[in-house]
Order: C-alpha cells, then sequence, then structure tokens
C-alpha cells in the first residue's frame, strides 16, 4: 500500500508570495525524502537554471485525503544546498536558537475574508451591505457568510494537529479569524502556513476564494490583520520585562524594520482609522485597539502576561513576524537582565 504526501512550500511571487503543492506517493512507512520543483514557474529560479529543492520540515495528517495521508511543509533550498533567498523560516531559525532561553510564545490571529464572483462573499451584485457594526462575532443568515467553510476548517486544522485555539466573524461581511497558538516562533509559524493551505484547499471545494488582502474592500470598513500576541518567560512573571518590551519595539530604527516585515501594502490599513495606528507612528497603551502595541488590561491588572503587536497585515510571513519580535524585544531582556 502507498500514502500520498502533499508537499507545501513557499513561492518567491513579489510582494506577497504565494503557496504552492503537489503530490507525491510514497510506500507505507517510507520516510519523507527531499524532491525537486520547476523555480522558473513559482518565481524562485530562471528558465536556464530551473532545479530548486524542497525539504521537508514539518508534517502533519492530511485531513482533506484523510487515512494515512500526509500534508508536509518544506523549506526551499537551492541545488547547491543553501536556503533559497526566499527561504524565510532559515532566518528565524538562528534567532529562535539564540534566543530559546526566554521560551517565547506567540498567537497569531489571521484574519481573512471570502470572495466570491469578484466580491467580498455576503456584498450585493451592486452597492454595498449595511454599514459594519452587526456582523463581529454575529449570527444568523443576515450578518454572516461562509460559516460552513469556517467550520470545515477549524474541524480539519483539529484533525491535523495544529495548535488552532479560535474562529470568529470578522467586522466586515464575508470576513472570519482564526487563532494558532500559543505555540514558539517557529511552530507557531509552521502552523499558520499549514492552516491557510488548508483554508484555501477547503475554500476551492465552495467555488470561494479565500485572500490575506490587507484591505479587501476600500472605504469604511476594517482591514484584515494577523495581530501578533508574544510573550516570553519574563513577561508572562512580571510587568517590567512587559514595559521593556513595549519600549524595546518603539527604539531607534525599529518601528520601520517591523512594519517593512509586516506585510505588504500595510500603509492602506494602517491609517490610524479602524482600530489601528498610523504605520509610522509607534504607540502602546492599556487596552488601547487603536495602538500600535495593546497591553491587555487583565495584563496591566495581574502585572505580568503578554502584548498584542496589531500591526502585522493578514499577508505577512509569520517567519518574519516571529523573528523580528524575537529579535527586538529578546535583545532588550536579554540587554536589561530581564530574562
Amino acid at each position: 500500500m502507498s500514502y500520498k504526501a502533499e508537499y507545501i512550500w513557499i513561492d518567491g511571487t513579489e510582494p506577497t508570495a504565494r503557496l504552492r503543492s503537489k503530490t507525491k506517493v510514497l510506500p507505507d512507512g517510507a520516510a519523507l525524502p527531499d524532491w525537486g520543483f520547476d523555480g522558473s514557474s513559482t518565481n524562485q529560479a530562471p528558465g536556464d537554471n530551473s532545479d530548486c529543492v524542497l525539504k521537508p520540515v514539518f508534517s502533519c495528517p492530511d485531513p482533506v485525503r484523510g487515512g494515512d495521508h500526509k500534508l508536509v511543509l518544506c523549506e526551499v533550498y537551492l541545488v547547491d544546498g543553501t536556503p533559497h533567498p526566499t527561504n524565510n523560516r532559515a532566518r528565524l531559525l538562528p534567532v529562535a536558537e539564540r534566543f530559546a532561553v526566554q521560551d517565547s510564545w506567540f498567537g497569531i490571529e489571521q484574519e481573512y475574508t471570502f470572495f466570491q464572483a469578484g466580491r467580498p462573499l455576503g456584498f450585493p451584485e451592486t452597492g454595498f451591505p449595511a454599514p459594519q457594526g452587526p456582523y463581529y462575532c454575529g449570527v444568523g443568515a443576515d450578518e454572516v457568510f461562509g460559516r460552513e467553510i469556517v467550520e470545515k476548517h477549524m474541524d480539519a486544522c483539529i484533525e491535523a494537529g495544529l495548535a488552532v485555539s479560535g474562529i470568529n466573524a470578522e467586522v466586515m461581511p464575508g470576513q472570519w479569524e482564526f487563532q494558532i497558538g500559543p505555540a514558539g516562533p517557529v511552530e507557531v509559524a509552521d502552523h499558520l502556513w499549514i492552516a491557510r493551505w488548508l483554508l484555501y484547499r477547503i475554500a476551492e471545494d465552495f467555488n470561494v476564494a479565500a485572500t490575506l488582502d490587507p484591505k479587501p474592500a476600500k472605504g469604511d470598513w476594517n482591514g484584515a490583520g494577523a495581530h501578533t500576541n508574544f510573550s516570553t518567560k519574563a513577561m508572562r512573571e512580571g510587568y517590567d520585562a512587559i514595559i521593556t518590551a513595549c519600549e524595546a519595539l518603539g527604539g531607534e530604527g525599529k518601528v520601520a524594520e517591523h512594519i517593512e516585515g509586516y506585510g505588504h501594502g500595510i500603509a492602506d490599513r494602517l491609517t490610524g482609522e479602524h482600530e489601528t495606528a498610523p504605520f509610522d507612528v509607534y504607540t502602546y497603551g492599556v487596552s488601547d485597539r487603536g495602538a500600535s502595541v495593546r497591553i491587555p488590561w487583565q495584563v496591566e491588572v495581574d502585572k505580568q502576561g503578554y502584548i498584542e503587536d496589531r500591526r502585522p497585515n493578514a499577508n505577512c510571513d509569520p517567519y518574519n513576524v516571529t523573528r523580528l519580535l524575537v529579535g527586538t524585544c529578546c535583545a532588550a531582556l536579554e540587554k536589561a537582565g530581564q530574562v
């Protein structure tokens, strides 16, 4: 007997990478080998030197095919054995290892929007639906669109063993969110990429597309983000470390560095309206969803916990987001002796 391994990787499309996948049939019990692909068709190689290599780094049960079939997340390498320039996971690994003693945890809130026939699911053929307000965490056919897909996606994430921790309808019709975490910087990003693939794949069966566009509908509608909750052991044990992390994120050069790594089109979403801070201004505050970084009110009460970086776009690469947060915050905590 054989099993199917769906090899999944992140391509080189700019400004926002896409997911690609293909199926390898393997004998039962066989290990997952490296595999090649045509990088000239994924914006990762020229046509006259097109071979790239897929190296499996994470696998889980395939809830779409069932049985013993697997989903296999891969890093992309060049044939000389070095990471491909688009391989952001490889850039994260040494940072995560360097600061591993601080035991970073992440929870990423992935917002996304369903589209069908060229418009957000739930939008009328002409004009616009009623203004946002009743849709967030709503219930009823006049307020919620795409729930069947969302439920199937959540079930699939659970069956795959991903660290999914919840779902909810978002502020705009056809807009939803799922959460991955708590998990470490590499694990949370691996799980998020697989969860994204499952979302696209399951929505296929309903002739619906899911998009991570950070501003899928222009005008007076919320954008789509990937709010990132972050803590270290010191932050989970004391408030001073939380303030140190918040201050570090606003340090010299850090605002621009993080914004650059938080997803394309971020200026369209971070306008200072619709529960955002302007992309070029850094602020933090308790219970403030209009700040760049929010300290939850319970964290201030308990004097320990986590922070929420509200800036990452829905289309961010989570390997970049976790690398930047660990690199900035953990270095500052180390310097302050708060580890």
